[in-house]
Order: C-alpha cells, then structure tokens, then sequence
C-alpha cells in the first residue's frame, strides 16, 4: 500500500538522513527558457514540432482546468488534476511509435490527448457514464486504472506477450512516486528485468503520494532503485519537456531492440489536488508550490519560443482561442451525456457469463423494483 499518516505530521519535512532527493537530472531546455545540448541525448526539433508541443501542454492544461470546474458544480462525480505533470505526459507520450502500448493509471490525460482518445471518453469515466469507453487495441492506450500500481504488472505480461511474438513494438507503463511502495510495482520490476521485457517504466515524481511527501517513499532517489533489479534508471527533469520527449524515446527504442526495461523518473510536482476530493492545503506549504510556479512547463516552452523567435503574438493567441473553443466543448459535451439506464452498470465488464455478477445484478434490480412498488402502494 502507498503510505500515510496523519496530514499534520507530513508537511514538508524532510527527515535530517534524508538524501537530497531533487539532485542531478537530464535537462535540455530551463525554467527561463534557455536550449541546453546534452551528448547523451541529442534532440533535433522544428519550429514547427515545437509549436505542435506548445500546442498540446495549452489544449491539455485547459482540458485539466476545465473538468476540475465540472466536478465542483457537480457534473462529474470525481477529476485527478494533471496540473504541473504536462510536459511529462506530453514529452514521453509524443516520443512512442504509433504501435506501443500505453498502461496508464488514471491521472494520464496528456498521454490520452496524444494517442487520439476523445476528451469526453475520460469524462464519461468520471462521470460514471461508461467504465472507460475507448478500445485499448485501436488506440494502443489501455484503460485507466485506479488500482495503484496494477498496471505496470500488466504492462510487463504485455511486454513479454510481445517479446515472445517477435513484435518489434514496446510498452510503457506510467505510475506515480506513491505507487513504487506498492508490491505490484516491485514485482513488474523482478520479472521485467529477468526475462528481458520490453517496457519502460515512467514514474511521474510529483513528489506527493496524497498527502504523503516523498521521503515517506523512499530514502534514496526513486530512480536508483533500478540497479537493485538489474536494470537502468535514468532522472529527467519532469517539467521540461524536450528532456521527456529525449529521453523516453531513447529508452523505448532500446526495448525495441532487445535490451530490456528502463526506469524513467521525471521529477515533477503536482501543482493541484491529488483529486477533487483532497485539499492540499492541509499538508503542504504555499512557498513550495510557488517555488515550482517558476517551472511552469508551460512557461518555459513559451519562453523558448518567444526567445527565439519561433513564434510571435499572432501564434500565441490563436492557440488561447482555440483553447477556449475547447474548453466550451469539454463543457457542453459533458452537459450533454445522457444518464446511463442503472442496470448498465453490470455491462461490458466480463466477456462472458458470470454467476456472481449475474447476482448482483438480480439483487440491484430488485432494489430498483422496490421503489416502484412502494410508488403504486401509495
């Protein structure tokens, strides 16, 4: 289980053995918007790829901004905010070849953005319209899963599956700092590394597990947990970017080519709540996240274009339209759902028969059927 304790005893306080666990990453573009070379990961962009970049962390943080606005007037049952955690999403999603798989948990909009998953599919899920209504095969982007860690087991059987087929394709699996204290997430490490699996695993450190900070995880960096099961572990800076796009798409053509996992940490932070459900405030300081407002991913990216001329004044408003004509999509979309008949609930969850949900489900329309009866007997 990801750990916690009581909010009040969490907030921010590093214990005195504990490692500097920001340390050294793979950067290659700052928080002021500055280009950095690194020999390791050379990085050849166009204006234009780094304008459709721009593009999708704008579309994905409105995307984000309005659906937090939908669960608090009620349209949607539950959100989990991406706000801060863009660049990741959007730098290692848009490395991956059309044919590898995604395992997602459940906060992964960005990565649903770019393997062409309609946004109202993600709101239905949260919505309690459908229990996630995307085909994983068509878009090589499984479903969402709420079960901390779980995914990156199935990931690794995937990998394998794959490995064993000749496919010359590789997975990526996406799980949070929280989710490494899960034992799922140890045991996709042992059988990924001992049968060579292609799969990248990419931990999203937004650096707090609920209310849980990051030294209740772990004592030393996460990324450094790889050699412990013999393969490699690489730190990105989480809010760049180009790093992500660099170096998720190194890892994943070396699990095409036969040389097992890879680690990813993109060191990030979780600008938002971990869900609508949760209040940040309660656990952690303001000057932290002000600090980390500095390394806005959107920023830097417009930085960097503005800087170098890339893109002017015209280009940045087009780009604000069209976020707003999204946003009011995303809102008249969700507006728009019909309510699902109740005993819908029971459908697509199985392939086949199932005795035990079979019962559920006569015992739920049962239920129903009572307040009708109770309506005649009046």
């Amino acid at each position: 289980m990801t750990v916690e304790s009581d909010a009040a005893t969490t907030a921010a306080q590093p214990t005195p053995e504990m490692p500097d666990q920001a340390g050294e990453f793979i950067q290659l573009l700052t928080p002021e918007g500055e280009r950095i070379d690194h020999p390791d990961y050379p990085l050849e962009l166009s204006a234009a790829d780094i304008r459709a970049m721009y593009r999708d962390l704008v579309l994905v943080r409105r995307i984000d901004t309005e659906a937090i606005s939908l669960q608090r007037q009620g349209e949607l049952g539950i959100w989990a905010s991406l706000l801060g955690q863009e660049a990741a999403q959007i730098g290692s999603a848009r490395s991956l070849e059309p044919t590898d798989m995604v395992f997602p948990t459940y906060r992964e909009h960005g990565v649903a953005w770019c393997r062409g998953i309609d946004p109202m599919k993600l709101l239905e899920l949260y919505r309690g319209v459908s229990h996630g209504g995307w085909d994983p095969e068509e878009h090589k982007f499984h479903l969402y899963t709420i079960v901390i860690g779980s995914q990156t087991l199935h990931a690794t059987g995937y990998a394998m599956g794959i490995q064993r087929d000749g496919a010359d394709e590789a997975v990526i699996a996406y799980f949070g700092d929280g989710a490494t204290s899960q034992g799922d997430v140890n045991e996709a490490f042992v059988f990924s590394s001992v049968f060579n699996a292609p799969v990248v695993f990419f931990c999203q450190n937004n650096q707090w597990a609920i209310s849980e900070p990051l030294e209740r995880q772990s004592r030393v960096p996460l990324y450094q947990r790889a050699s412990g099961f013999g393969f490699p572990g690489i730190r990105v800076d989480g809010n760049d970017v180009f790093a992500c796009l660099a170096v998720t798409r190194k890892a994943m053509q070396a699990a095409r080519e036969g040389q097992g996992p890879t680690l990813i940490e993109a060191f990030t932070y979780r600008m938002g709540a971990h869900t609508t459900t949760d209040d940040p405030t309660r656990y952690r300081l303001a000057t932290e996240l002000e600090a980390w407002k500095l390394k806005d991913p959107l920023e830097r990216v417009k930085a960097y274009l503005v800087r170098t001329g890339a893109a002017g004044a015209a280009f940045f408003e087009a780009i604000d339209a069209e976020a707003a004509e999204v946003g009011r999509n995303v809102r008249q979309g969700c507006l728009a759902m019909p309510d699902p008949q109740p005993l819908s609930i029971f459908e697509n969850v199985y392939s086949g028969p199932n005795a035990l949900l079979d019962e559920e489900r006569e015992q739920f329309a049962a239920y129903l059927d009572s307040f009708e009866a109770e309506e005649v007997a009046r």
